[in-house]
This record gives C-alpha cells, structure tokens and sequence, in this order.
C-alpha cells in the first residue's frame, strides 16, 4: 500500500475521533456549566442535534470517498451482483416497491397522516411533518446538484431517471417521511409492542425502496446508503426540534396556550401516567 493510500484510508478514522472528543468536551460543559431552565433545553436539543450532526459527519465521509472513486469498484460489483438476479417477475415487483418512495405516494402519505394528526389536535406533529418532508426534498435536490454524480451505467435502467445520483433521493426523502411518520404517530400509540411494529414497518418499507432502486439500476449502492444517512441526520433535527417545542411548552409563560392546545407534547408522560390509554 502506498503512502497516499494509507494517509487516506487513516483520514476518517482521525476525523471521526476529533468528532468524538469535540461532542465530549460538549456535553462535560453543559454538565458542568449550564443549569435549570436552559440545562433542560440544551440537553433534549444535544440528543437530538448530536445525532443528526453525527449523521452528517458519517454523511460527508461517505461522499469524500464517493466524489475520490473509491467506492466506485464495489458499486459496480454490486450492481451486476444484482442483474445476475434480476427475472421479469421481480421487475414488477421493484417497480411497484420503488413507487412508495414516488413524490405522489409521499405526498398522499403526508396529507392523510397531517390530517389525522390535525383533527386529533397534534398541530405541532403537523407543523414538523411537513418542514422535515418538504425541506428533505429540497436539502435532496441540494446536495444532488452539488455531487453531480452520474448515474450507473452497469446495466439498462428499468425505469426512466433524470436527476444525478448522489445521494438517492428515494432512499434519503423514504427515509424521512415513514420515519418521521412512525415517530410521530409511534408516540400516540398506547402499547410499546405497537409502536415496535410500527417502526418496523417503517423500516421495512426503506429498506425496500433503497434495494429496489438498486435493482432497477439507477443507483450505486452508495448512494443508497447516503440517501439513508442523510435522512437519518435531517430526521435527527426534526426530533431535536419536536423536544425543544416540548420542554418550551412545560415551562411556557405566563397566560401562554401551547400547553391547552397541542396534546402531543406530552404524548410520552401522559401514556406512563395512565392519562392517556
């Protein structure tokens, strides 16, 4: 191995352990520093934001090694790994799973699921539903101008693409709707067993879309994998600003109405009391 070479395979590793002493020297200061009303804040937001960020760490590596090619053998690998498997009968059904990802599955998805929430009085559920879809779509669009990868040319795509490839925005936007759903709606739900499955569910269906872009030959492997990874990091912000909203809410001001009017933010502390059924 080459020098080059071992410098840039040593680079994340000593990327990712400044990250981690950056985050610990954060959190031993807001133990050590902050108090009260604040402390409250700023340690629901780190757990949320922290994620995220982590997220976006592992993210930017990944499109590093993308944007250098050193992913692009083991992606064309696994793409004609895939056409070995490929049969008619599965191109129907690819097809079909790939749709749950489309802009008008999603954007069905959205209005059944904010109108649930709306008329169930979780208005803030709402609110967060449609900032964390509708600016994952457009972080998406970003960050496939900014790569401009083109897409794989291993086999013949079995459906029509026109965007760049990295990152998927199938995977990153699938990502971020049935996760956001399932957290949202996860919160709701009485018995731990069905929020499980919901969450599985969730999963599931990402997992799916991720493979089935792959299969139809429109996507690397990596993008995939950075789709998810970016939905993952903006979900982590979407989840960080749904405790902010509630740890405000407990200790809201004098004569504020948040409390009276948004049930959900305390959907968690209302089921452990046996309020909520």
């Amino acid at each position: 191995m080459t020098t080059t070479e071992q410098e840039r395979r040593e680079r994340p590793r000593g990327r990712m352990r400044r990250f981690g002493n950056l985050l610990y020297a954060a959190l031993r200061f807001i133990a050590g520093h902050v108090r009260g009303f604040w402390a409250a804040i700023l340690t629901f937001l780190s757990m949320g934001f922290i994620f995220g960020v982590a997220a976006v760490v592992v993210f930017a590596q990944l499109a590093d090694e993308v944007m250098e090619g050193a992913t692009q053998k083991i992606d064309e690998w696994g793409l004609r790994w895939i056409n070995t498997h490929r049969s008619e009968t599965l191109d129907a059904v690819m097809i079909e799973i790939t749709s749950l990802g489309n802009f008008a599955v999603l954007l069905v998805l959205l209005l059944c699921v904010s109108a649930f929430l709306w008329l169930s009085n979780h208005k803030v559920s709402v609110v967060l539903l449609l900032l964390g879809i509708g600016g994952g779509y457009l972080a998406n669009n970003v960050l496939k101008l900014a790569f401009d990868r083109d897409r794989p040319a291993v086999f013949e795509h079995v459906t029509d693409v026109m965007s760049s490839s990295f990152p998927s925005g199938h995977a990153m936007v699938s990502t971020i709707a049935y996760a956001s759903v399932a957290y949202l709606v996860g919160r709701l739900e009485p018995t731990p067993g069905m929020r499980r499955l919901t969450w599985l569910l969730a999963g599931v269906i990402i997992v799916l879309v991720a493979i089935s872009r792959m299969y139809l030959g429109v996507h690397y492997p990596s993008d995939v994998i950075g789709g998810i990874i970016a939905g993952i990091a903006w979900l982590g912000f979407v989840v960080a600003g749904m405790h902010a909203i509630q740890y405000l809410a407990q200790r809201k001001p004098e004569g504020a109405k948040v409390e009276e009017q948004e049930k959900d933010l305390h959907a968690e502390e209302e089921r452990e009391a046996g309020v909520r059924e």
